[in-house]
């Protein structure tokens, strides 16, 4: 009996059409372990699953890929749904995977706890990034839904705390694949044309899958370039996205975030009135202060009586008048009587005086005091000045016995 003889592309060919027509493998869902994941310029995904028995590989084409809202890694635990097909040119047969869920958490949850460490490690959550709110904007952009019951909560509030602020709704939809683009195109457009002094940006409470427009990582840019101050208000108290990292300030409910951006003008009314109420206080006690200095300026005799004061200013002055003269007088008799003194010593020691009690002093021919009469020779001429006058003198002899 002859055998059909079959090429490898046939036999490829038969096992794929007979295993593709088997509809226990058109939907089959895979548990395992991601490993070997590659995404190729196409935007198709390939990735082999694997246990500790074995392992399968896997495709996910471009379109069904483009559904994935999170970023799939190897080592993560997942279930893949899909269909058994063959790729004829290696005969190897595949899981064409049309779903890809994590295991144990949601795609969503892991999906924000991937962009939540990719923002914060590029600086988005960076507290020194954040702005302050103005204190009392004039103009306030409020980027939600329009038809939505946060809005009207909202305009509602601000209209009641501060009525001068001017509020400009941005309409944009919360929900659905086109929410990020809009949201993040009303930011821009409001920074772009400054139209307001503060933005805020949110909607109401819902699931997760409905708050997902402000886990979008365009929103998070969006408000991380913005340079208006931006409040995210999204949700109710438990509910945290993305929007609330980035944003400057965030708000627990929509509710919440008008009353952040605005001051009360009731309490502002109150503060004012109780500065008031201080401002008279403090003035009426500096006015009973310089009334009372009035009072003891005004007793005292320099006011009451001025010409005794100027009186009495004369006599101080008499008195300090004949103290100088007293003091002055003092000091030109004690002077007085220093030069007295002084002159009676120079005439004590005055040769004049010696001369006066009848001594004589020589003089040679050039005036030069002769004390020795060793410097004397017979025919020398001296000069004898006495108190009275002068005598010239011959020296005849010397006699140099010493006087005893």
């Amino acid at each position: 009996m002859d055998k059909q003889i079959l090429s490898v592309s046939q036999l490829n060919s038969l096992i794929k059409a007979q295993l593709e027509s088997e509809p226990l493998f058109h939907n089959v869902c895979i548990r395992g372990e991601l490993s070997n994941y590659k995404i190729y310029p196409s935007g198709h995904h390939y990735f082999t699953l694997k246990d500790e028995g074995g392992s399968l590989r896997c495709v996910m084409f471009r379109s069904s890929a483009q559904k994935l809202r999170y970023c799939p890694e190897n080592g993560m635990a997942v279930l893949a749904y899909g269909r058994i097909t063959v790729y004829e040119r290696d005969g190897a047969y595949q899981l064409q995977v049309t779903e890809l869920m994590p295991e144990g958490t949601g795609d969503l949850q892991i999906a924000f706890e991937q962009l939540k460490a990719k923002l914060s490690a590029e600086g988005l959550f960076d507290p020194a990034h954040k702005k302050p709110l103005p204190a009392m904007p004039e103009r306030i952009a409020v980027i939600t839904s329009s038809a939505g019951a946060a809005v009207h909560d909202m305009i509602r509030i601000l209209g009641r705390r501060w009525p001068m602020t001017k509020v400009l709704l941005m309409p944009v939809r919360v929900q659905g694949v086109e929410a990020p683009a809009e949201i993040a195109g009303a930011i821009k457009y409001a920074n772009e044309f400054k139209v307001a002094d503060l933005i805020i940006t949110g909607r109401g409470g819902g699931s997760i899958e409905d708050l997902w427009a402000f886990n979008d990582e365009r929103v998070a840019r969006a408000i991380y370039d913005s340079e208006l101050p931006v409040i995210s208000a999204v949700g109710h108290e438990p509910d945290v996205t993305i929007s609330d990292y980035v944003a400057d300030v965030r708000a627990s409910t929509p509710s919440n975030a008008a009353e952040i951006a605005v001051p009360d003008c009731e309490e502002i009314r109150a503060l004012l009135n109780k500065l008031s109420v201080i401002s008279v206080q403090g003035m009426d006690a500096k006015l009973k202060n310089y009334r009372q200095r009035l009072e003891n300026i005004s007793s005292k005799a320099v006011i009451t009586d001025p010409s005794a004061q100027i009186n009495n200013r004369r006599q101080n002055l008499d008195y300090l008048c004949e103290r100088l003269v007293s003091s002055q007088e003092r000091f030109l008799a004690g002077r007085r009587r220093d030069f007295v003194s002084l002159a009676a010593s120079l005439d004590a020691m005055s040769p004049l005086r010696v001369l006066s009690r009848g001594y004589a002093a020589a003089a040679d021919s050039e005036g030069n005091i002769i004390n020795q009469a060793g410097a004397l020779k017979p025919g020398d001429r001296l000069t004898l000045r006495f108190s009275d006058g002068e005598a010239g003198c011959l020296v005849e002899n010397l006699n140099l016995k010493k006087l005893r």
